[in-house]
């Protein structure tokens, strides 16, 4: 028998077994019905299955098949009827109308679905694998472009496990090194998928290389490609972990699976049949190096790979990458667009990526102290008090408090959606949001209630009545909470002080905003829709806080400021066709920068006035200099970094620490953090226009000094006053630089990764050095990933199936359709408009991905020049 049961190898395919589960599952109701069992399963549970949920994100390059992939797990797990795609704008997760227009992600999207799906398994005293358990999958789809790196970087944020898919032809491209980085920075648990496998020029084997020498990773081939015949069309996969064949039927869904043993394989594929015993003995190999309880096993099993038991080896993946280092790396392989290698990633998706439980605990700040949910939660915090007594008293007070909190949540993302107003994505990470609770923002320090809780289905939305730990979901209706924030939930909560103190101050870590690097002018088609226009921004801001907005004092011009060419062009899209605003966008221009290019003197400034009627009085003491990375800071001074430049405070009889003065000068009602916080935020504000083109200063050390006894008017000082102060003296320090004409200008540069074929390698190399004044960096194959800091692997050491239509440039020999990389720095006024020319040079091929490196002072041609 060449097709045996799937339940012995492979149990989420039985073909018979699954045609009768779909058909039970697609009727007309289809999307409502499911989602109406899944949200009242979710209320009536009061302990949540947090064990059996995984918040996973795709991540990838452009065009690697991540929406596709998406479309086919919703598609197979029951949610929607119908496949869609993104060539005819029909997918569930794309559905902006420029998305849908333009055929790439814009925007992340939230989607929750069950695999297996509900009604496909039946009660058994016996434990299943975790892959024929039921899971609720909350999976968010990224965009792949580079402009849009914060869409990824705030999903990344809140995931528990990431499915990274590389385009089986490109291989591991430039923006999928990128992601890969930022996943490493949040330490997620990944598994590689390689896509794309039914294309021409599609190489596995290349694939997998390249994920050893670029992503820096180990690849742990769990499947391998089913050619029909050896060199036919891509037909299915081989399950090395399974040890079984997996065929999918010629132009269907993808539903009808036929499994074959290795003994079927002897009739069906003996070539097959040998490659899947070498992948299994190379998966059980390279596990063993990493993981000292699989080597247990194999030995106890006379050191023969194939009878390692298939669960041991799901259970030794899923340690090995549960740290989320990406030393390890599972693969898979498939080819979503033609249904084939969906099901067993889904499979792969509920065994090796981590539940909420799983992951370690999310660090959290208290005031100005650092520490983990848990411990707070727990109780473990503690002072650094010597009176035993009073650590007693507190650490039980702080226990009764923390005893009250009622759920803790991190706002990751806001959506304007035109029916149901804002919605607010939240990441539960303690107990749960319950309909109507009032939130405590801890950032903004307002209280605003839930009124309405959802679980999106991308544009789609179920009501819930809660959201429990561990999950991801929707609060609609809040007035003030934006990415980043932290929402708690507090029974009896003061709306205006919220909970008891420090409390009232806890902070999950916040998402990191990247500074944009464009502008363009936004012009109302009239004055009276210059508010109407400003109030639109203010959504746009507050739904992608990327985009930046500033006013031109002088001409009163709106700029607003963003990650790329695209990433401005969509935002006007938005403004115009979306939100109907009349006003047109202009030329997209470049954000320089000034710089201080020599010390200034010492300038006092009082601030005397009065605001909204009452009495303000303060003083303060500035000077700027340029940055010396070199120079070594007093210890008793306290510096920030704000928007690259150096702020030090002074306030004469403070010591380092933010405790009170020695001295008894300050009056109680402004205490050392609060002066602090107001000297930064008026220095800032002095910054942010420069003396000579009103463009922002970057690199400059500012110095301020306060002396209480006479800078500071216990009567008439507020913290508003020492702010205008502190400004007033910076400006002043700053006009006295420029008069002596030294401020100088800075432009972005840009590390620039492009990808090109080995024929048109030569005319990217002139064009970069010659016209546009760049450096090249490096010309590689393998790629150039410094920012890991795991070691280069040997590509010798990693198995990989070979490629039956590889050609020999393909595994890194020279030759005209090698893939090659130029990485090189280029100001970025030259990059603008760049797409179009490298695909003209090209033919079409080529691609690009920019990000910023640092500013870099003008030289005197180069000034003229711009």
């Amino acid at each position: 028998m060449n097709s045996l049961i799937v339940r012995n190898c492979c149990p989420s395919w039985h073909p018979i077994s699954r045609s009768t589960v779909f058909r039970d599952v697609n009727r007309p109701s289809l999307a409502g019905a499911l989602l109406r069992r899944a949200s009242s399963a979710v209320g009536d549970q009061q302990e949540p299955q947090i064990q059996k949920t995984r918040n996973i994100g795709i991540i990838a390059h452009i065009d690697a098949g991540k929406t596709t992939t998406t479309e086919r797990m919703l598609y197979y797990s029951g949610n929607t009827r119908r496949i869609g795609d993104v060539d005819d704008g029909s997918t569930v997760t794309d559905f902006l109308p420029a998305e849908r227009a333009r055929g790439i992600t814009i925007q992340s999207a939230a989607v929750t679905f069950h695999w297996p799906p509900l009604g496909t398994t039946t009660p058994t005293k016996r434990e299943l694998p975790r892959a024929q358990v039921i899971h609720t999958i909350n999976l968010i789809d990224t965009p792949g472009h580079s402009d849009f790196t914060f869409e990824v970087l705030r999903s990344l944020r809140i995931l528990d496990g990431a499915v990274c898919i590389l385009d089986g032809v490109a291989g591991v491209e430039a923006q999928t090194e990128k992601v890969w980085t930022q996943a490493n920075r949040y330490s997620i648990p990944r598994i590689i998928f390689v896509n794309k496998l039914d294309r021409d020029g599609a190489t596995f084997q290349r694939s997998v290389k390249e994920i050893g020498t670029r992503l820096r990773g180990f690849p742990a081939v769990c499947q391998i490609p089913w050619w029909a015949g050896g060199k036919g069309r891509f037909t299915g996969i081989g399950d090395a972990v399974n040890l079984c064949g997996l065929e999918w039927a010629e132009g269907g869904d993808g539903k009808a699976i036929q499994t074959f043993t290795l003994d079927g394989l002897v009739e069906k594929d003996p070539g097959l049949r040998e490659e899947l015993i070498q992948a299994r003995i190379a998966l059980v190999e390279a596990l063993c190096e990493f993981d000292e309880e699989l080597l247990s096993i194999w030995m106890d099993c006379n050191d023969d790979p194939m009878q390692v038991p298939p669960q041991a080896i799901r259970d030794s993946l899923r340690r090995c990458i549960a740290d989320g280092s990406g030393k390890l790396i599972p693969v898979f392989a498939g080819a979503s667009f033609r249904n084939i290698g969906v099901q067993p990633l889904l499979d792969a998706v509920n065994d090796y990526l981590p539940a909420p439980i799983e992951r370690p605990d999310p660090d959290i700040t208290l005031g100005s102290e650092e520490h983990s949910l848990s411990d707070l939660l727990n109780g473990k915090i503690l002072t650094d008090s010597s009176d035993q007594k009073a650590l007693a008293k507190r650490t039980q007070s702080t226990k009764a408090l923390v005893a009250q909190i009622e759920s803790c949540a991190l706002a990751f993302k806001v959506v304007h959606d035109p029916r149901r107003g804002v919605l607010v994505y939240v990441r539960v990470y303690s107990g749960s949001i319950k309909k109507n609770a009032a939130t405590w923002n801890t950032n903004l320090h307002v209280m605003e209630r839930a009124q309405r809780l959802l679980q999106m289905q991308a544009s789609d939305a179920v009501e819930l009545q809660q959201i429990c730990a561990g999950q991801i979901g929707v609060i609609a209706g809040l007035k003030h909470a934006r990415t980043g924030d932290t929402l708690v939930a507090w029974p009896g909560n003061n709306p205006k002080s919220g909970p008891p103190a420090p409390l009232n101050t806890l902070q999950l870590r916040p998402i990191d905003v990247p500074p944009p690097v464009f502008f363009a002018a936004i012009e109302p088609n009239s004055l009276s829709e210059e508010r109407n226009v400003r109030e639109i921004l203010r959504m746009l801001l507050r739904e992608d806080p990327s985009l930046h907005v500033d006013i031109d004092e002088e001409s009163g011009q709106i700029l607003l400021s963003g990650m790329g060419e695209l990433h401005l062009e969509i935002a006007r899209d938005r403004l115009v066709n979306d939100f109907k605003a009349k006003a047109t966008m202009g030329d997209i221009e470049i954000s320089y920068r000034e710089c201080v290019l020599a010390a200034s003197d010492t300038h006092r400034a009082l601030f005397d006035r009065e605001v909204a009627g009452k009495k303000g009085k303060a003083a303060c003491v500035a000077t700027i200099e340029p940055f010396d990375e070199f120079a070594t800071p007093p210890k008793q001074d306290y510096t920030v970094v704000r928007e690259g430049n150096h702020i030090t405070l002074r306030v004469i009889g403070s010591n380092a620490s933010d405790g009170p003065l020695g001295s008894s000068a300050l009056p109680l009602d402004l205490p050392l953090p609060k002066i602090r916080e107001a000297l930064i935020n008026g220095a800032v504000a002095a910054l942010a226009r420069g003396p000579r083109r009103s463009f922002p200063l970057h690199a400059s050390h500012v110095t301020l000094t306060v002396d209480p006894t006479t800078d500071i008017f216990p009567s008439e000082t507020s913290p508003a006053a020492i702010s205008s102060a502190a400004r007033l003296a910076v400006k002043a320090a700053m006009q006295d630089v420029f008069q002596n004409d030294n401020i100088g200008l800075m432009e972005p540069v840009m590390n620039a990764v492009i990808s090109c074929n080995e024929g048109t390698l030569g005319a990217i190399v002139h064009d970069i050095s010659s016209a546009r004044g760049g450096h090249v960096m490096s010309l590689e194959s393998e790629g150039n990933d410094d920012s890991s800091d795991l070691p280069a692997i040997d590509p010798s050491r990693i198995y990989a199936p070979a490629d039956p239509f590889a050609s020999g440039g393909s595994l890194g020999t020279d030759g005209p359709g090698q893939q090659r990389q130029v990485t090189a720095r280029v100001p970025l006024k030259e990059m603008v408009g760049y797409l179009k020319h490298l695909r003209s040079i090209t033919g079409g091929r080529g691609t690009f991905v920019m990000t910023v490196d640092k500013f870099e002072k003008l030289s005197g041609p180069r000034e003229k020049a711009v």
